[in-house]
């Protein structure tokens, strides 16, 4: 199913090299690929970014500075070469109501606190933990975001209206009819056409850019009335300035950040380690997720300190970087600093761009970014995976994409003990070596989900008096099935009758208590280790 996934975003976008030959690192014709790579998302996060402030309810340079902070700082120490960070919706729908309530100031400390969890995080190796998401999941993953990201694109068919009565809002009017809308779907399409067919063309510039080139111009040289990225807000501003977050440093203060801190730093790393494996996919690169948490911390915290909302990894423009060439941090780097220009020197011509170029490059991102074999493998899939798959997308697009992701890994993690603990059974045969002995050989792991049937295996009153269990073929998980264990040979002991363990670990061994003496020891027992520390003498667990 990998290859197929990775089939299906390939679609839309030119196919540049998936991995960047040797010979290539430093050539100026790598170099022109990169730069150019990081002009294009660049061009396509400014109205992101403006978008994305709007929802957390602060400035638009708000959001625009965390993400050249937040894109130059993960850039730069990041996991991931190729991956783009910044503001994004995931958290600024959390940013909301803790600016509605105590200010922008809260949220700088906000996001200062949630970048020392990521780097905490980071630095216990958490990150590792990712590997724990099931297929399933991501392709659930990446189709709930590329709806969601093409639900997004929609607001852009508004006319500007104001938001809150302080500016220029995204989808702040009326829908578009006639022939505005004529007008902006038909450039949308030209801006979807030209990425389509500039790859067939010349590779020389990343179809996207072309795409916002050609558009752009025709607008600008013809007067096309159609809504522009000025119509959002002016992206014209200064350098970030040093500024500690204005809040009273006590008890009262934490409790009210802390919680928000938390879920933040949650959500973005939970979104950055799945866009890290899903560029990895592409890429072919692997490892790094430890390091891209504390990445994303040093850029959070830092960013808190500038008057940036803070951000993490981003599907959409990572999607466009890869798919126009970007394999090393060059292109990254540059989109940061050319957002930063743009704020800084090129505001007046940025903010002419029609927002249809930039819609027609995110339809390209949402045709490439949707697994569209998983249309197809649903029924060719167990049906739990098909309802994961399905569970996962309406969840991202309903509520958010961490509780969607967490939401997956559980139900696929209940549907797995369920199924192993329905692995459970025992063959039964006389012993050839011990006459009138009966043999119960377990079959499959013994774990708290199947400590019922093992323990209904057993037909105790009809045994004989000498019963012999071979564990040979299963395996003894946790103090669930230590427990289920003392349990049995208990009843074969209150009726009278004598009980056999054989070829248990020797931790095992250990462990049982009152069933410990009853073990044959082997020479071929298995040296397995429990995943529980189980205190003979307290009855205390504890983790390994």
């Amino acid at each position: 199913m990998n290859r197929a996934l990775l089939a299906s975003f390939a679609k839309g976008f030119a196919k540049p090299d998936l991995r960047l030959a040797p010979d290539e690192h430093l050539s100026p014709a790598r170099l022109r690929i990169e730069l150019l790579s990081g002009l294009t998302v660049a061009l396509a996060l400014v109205p992101e970014a403006v978008a994305f402030a709007f929802v957390a309810g602060v400035h638009p340079l708000v959001g625009l500075y965390a993400a050249f902070l937040v894109g130059l700082i993960t850039a730069l120490i990041g996991g991931r070469p190729g991956m783009i960070s910044g503001a994004t919706g995931a958290l600024a729908v959390v940013m909301v109501a803790l600016v509605a309530d105590h200010g922008v100031e809260y949220l700088f400390a906000t996001v200062v606190l949630m970048g020392l969890l990521q780097i905490f995080a980071g630095a216990m190796q958490w990150g590792k933990f990712i590997r724990l998401v099931p297929h399933s999941v991501m392709l659930g993953f990446v189709n709930g975001l590329a709806i969601v990201i093409f639900l997004a694109q929609l607001t852009q068919f508004k006319v500007p209206g104001t938001a809150g009565g302080t500016g220029h809002g995204v989808g702040g009017g009326e829908w578009l009819t006639g022939w505005p809308l004529a007008m902006m779907l038909g450039l949308v399409g030209l801006t979807m056409a030209i990425i389509w067919v500039m790859p067939k063309i010349t590779k020389v510039i990343p179809a996207p850019l072309a795409g916002i080139g050609v558009v752009a111009a025709l607008v600008i040289v013809f007067g096309i009335d159609v809504p522009r990225v000025g119509d959002m807000a002016s992206i014209q501003g200064g350098l970030p300035q040093f500024h500690v977050p204005m809040v009273p440093l006590n008890w009262e203060t934490l409790q009210i950040i802390l919680p928000y801190s938390v879920i933040l730093a949650a959500i973005g790393l939970i979104e950055s380690l799945l866009t890290l494996n899903l560029v990895g996919e592409i890429t072919g690169k692997r490892g790094g997720a430890s390091q891209e948490c504390i990445a994303q911390g040093v850029a959070n915290t830092v960013t808190g300190f500038f008057g940036g909302m803070g951000g993490c990894a981003m599907i959409g423009q990572s999607m466009i970087n890869v798919k126009s060439g970007g394999r090393t941090r060059i292109a990254a780097i540059a989109a940061a600093l050319f957002l930063l220009i743009f704020i800084l020197f090129a505001s007046p011509v940025i903010e002419l761009i029609p927002l249809a170029a930039l819609v027609g490059v995110m339809f390209m991102v949402v045709i490439g970014t949707f697994a569209w074999n998983s249309l197809t493998i649903l029924r060719k899939v167990p049906l739990m995976d098909a309802f994961v798959i399905l569970l996962v997308t309406a969840v991202t697009v309903y509520e958010d994409l961490a509780v969607a992701v967490v939401v997956g890994v559980i139900v696929s993690a209940l549907a797995y003990s369920w199924n192993n603990a329905r692995r459970i059974h025992a063959n039964t045969r006389m012993s050839a070596t011990d006459p009138g002995a009966k043999v119960y050989e377990i079959q499959g792991p013994l774990f708290f989900g199947s400590t019922d049937g093992f323990i209904e295996l057993f037909e105790i009153e009809s045994d004989p008096d000498v019963v012999i269990v071979d564990f040979n073929d299963s395996r003894v998980v946790d103090q669930s099935a230590l427990q289920a264990i003392e349990a049995v040979a208990t009843k074969y002991e209150a009726a009278g009758k004598q009980i056999r363990l054989r070829h248990l670990s020797r931790d095992c061994h250990q462990l049982l208590t009152k069933a410990g003496h009853l073990i044959v020891d082997s020479d071929d027992d298995p040296d397995y280790e429990l995943a529980v520390d189980y205190n003979v003498r307290t009855g205390i667990l504890g983790g390994h």
